[in-house]
């Protein structure tokens, strides 16, 4: 079975089931071999409706008799894929959307209801050339998504900010809160249009055995576009499709690695020198971790600490394919080790996190955090600082770090330990420089905004010990 949209309601299925979205998706694409155009679309079409769920419940809401947690669940996910294909694909015609749905749900046991689906999909349609009532299109006139001349928005919006973005934009409202707290309206606006979009994909090359204009030529030669990154002096951003990054030059020669910018910044403020002793308390998967030894050019010793050995896995492998020595894997909880007191010059805490600044990455992330999680992390960030902090040198340095954009875990975390520990200060770094109008706040912490500097939303903020600590 090869047809792109079954493929993408059966993975929907599973998600709505629970799996995660990336975990469903691979295991669909797994069982096929799909030329690259058809991977695309089941991938879009797996991800867009994911993330545009809460969008694309509203419009069945607003336009059948039955709200759309009233329908069968595995109708329902075809009427997403249907709605979504209308209202966010242009390279789609309508009519395949709409006759590639009516097919779907023909297939997977609707037969009975397909004039449903055909009528919902094409009243969407209707309302969207303008034939709405003339008070509700005066009200509700915008540009579609997609389209170059001003339409009728069939979806219709309610007067409330948080609701309004929320529905809109497809977030939670207490996330859409969150963020017109630190932002204001046309910031958030703009950082939930930032959060929908596809990811890109920057690599971060390995300078122990290449050049970053030699990894750059590489891929040239095979009509792979590539850009630098601002401030990062081992980043390049992929333009456009790479295909299988496995493939591509250098990967198994370990010249590269993938990893955000964003993550780059983390391992250059934490500045690690050749020579030293490095703890990174939750370092899977292990980018930063084999950045951290690139950057002390491979001696000293780093320790990788984190409780979860398949991850860790991954983090063996990484270091192997980058031919890299001084990495010492740890297994176990940082919170529970006392045999690293003092002994560290530098300590990365890349905390757990709800990981709100890479959402654009993980589809399902909105819908599987909720405010209790957010607190509940924000006890486990505040454990594991207080914790780690024992294991730096009196002098030494530790970098905090999240990937979001939460103060609960961030600056609340930050405030609370230094309010508990005098022997601590904020440090600002000597020559780290930023990506264009980056958030170097007074207090002296970092954060990273993705509407601004194009890359995943970051907080990170680095901690001097004083020399008179016990």
């Amino acid at each position: 079975m090869t047809n792109p949209r079954q493929l993408a309601f059966i993975a929907l299925r599973d998600v709505h089931k629970g799996a995660y979205a990336d975990v469903a998706l691979d295991k669909v694409l797994q069982k096929v071999s799909l030329p690259d155009n058809d991977r695309r679309l089941v991938t879009e079409l797996v991800y867009g409706s994911v993330r545009r769920q809460r969008t694309l419940d509203t419009l069945i809401d607003q336009l059948a008799k039955k709200k759309s947690h009233q329908q069968p669940l595995d109708l329902r996910t075809i009427l997403h894929l249907g709605f979504y294909q209308l209202r966010y694909q242009e390279r789609i015609p309508a009519s395949a959307a709409v006759n590639t749905t009516v097919q779907l749900a023909k297939e997977n046991g609707f037969s009975g209801l397909t004039g449903f689906v055909n009528g919902l999909l094409r009243q969407y349609l209707r309302k969207a050339g303008g034939q709405g009532s003339r008070e509700a299109e005066e009200k509700n006139s915008l540009l579609l998504p997609h389209s170059p001349l001003p339409h009728f928005d069939p979806l219709q919006l309610p007067e409330n900010p948080v609701e309004r973005l929320g529905i809109l934009h497809s977030f939670p409202d207490w996330i859409i809160q969150v963020w017109l707290e630190q932002l204001g309206l046309v910031e958030t606006e703009q950082l939930c249009e930032w959060m929908n979009q596809s990811p890109t994909i920057d690599l971060r090359i390995n300078p122990l055995c290449n050049s970053i204009e030699e990894v750059e030529a590489a891929l040239q030669s095979v009509g792979i576009l590539v850009r630098r990154i601002p401030h990062l002096p081992q980043a390049l951003r992929f333009i456009g499709n790479t295909g299988s990054i496995q493939k591509l030059p250098g990967f198994k020669e370990g010249w590269w690695t993938v990893q955000d910018g964003s993550a780059q910044l983390v391992s250059h403020l934490l500045d690690p020198q050749p020579g030293e002793v490095v703890i990174d308390a939750c370092a899977a998967p292990g980018g930063k971790t084999t950045h951290m030894a690139e950057l002390m050019a491979d001696k000293g010793k780093i320790w990788a600490c984190d409780r979860t050995p398949s991850r860790l896995r991954k983090l063996q492998e990484n270091s192997q394919r980058l031919n890299l020595q001084s990495i010492q894997i740890h297994t176990g909880d940082s919170r529970h080790f006392n045999q690293f007191q003092n002994t560290a010059d530098r300590v990365l805490l890349d905390a757990p996190c709800s990981g709100l600044g890479t959402m654009h990455r993980h589809a399902d992330a909105r819908w599987r955090q909720t405010p209790e999680s957010v607190r509940e992390l924000s006890v486990l960030q505040k454990e594991l600082i207080t914790h780690t902090s024992t294991f730096v040198k009196p002098g030494g340095v530790l970098v905090y770090a999240t990937c979001t954009l939460h103060p609960a875990e961030n600056e609340e975390v930050i405030s609370a330990f230094l309010a508990e520990s005098p022997d601590w200060q904020i440090e600002s770094p000597k020559g780290f420089e930023l990506p264009d109008s980056a958030h170097n706040t007074p207090q002296g912490w970092f954060k990273v905004w993705p509407h601004r500097q194009d890359m995943d939303g970051f907080f990170m903020v680095r901690l001097r010990k004083t020399n008179n600590s016990e």
